[in-house]
């Protein structure tokens, strides 16, 4: 059995520059934009649409501090809390089921 290869298909279409031939130039000087500050909640009660600081469970609990203390930090260093909170939260689950 043979299986086609991924990609486009030979000879298939491929998009061009956009018409006017704009290409953006470097910056134009002065500062460069700041992303906006993001304040992350931590849950929201679907009952009240209240945000939820506590969940009453610890490991939980201290995973949604450090999202809300990743929000601060620069994109690739979120990167590794992110990963982190998920292995908490997934090993949380787990648990549960035991």
């Amino acid at each position: 059995m043979t299986f086609p290869k991924p990609g486009p298909t030979p000879g298939g279409f491929r998009p061009g520059p956009p018409p006017g031939g704009f290409r953006p130039g470097p910056p134009t000087g002065g500062p460069a934009p700041q992303a906006p500050a993001v304040s992350v909640p931590a849950a929201v009660d679907e009952a009240t649409g209240r945000i939820v600081e506590e969940t009453g469970h610890p490991a939980v609990d201290e995973v949604l501090r450090s999202l809300a203390n990743a929000a601060r930090l620069a994109p690739a260093e979120q990167i590794a809390e992110y990963e982190a909170a998920h292995q908490v939260l997934q090993e949380t689950l787990a648990g549960i089921d035991r």
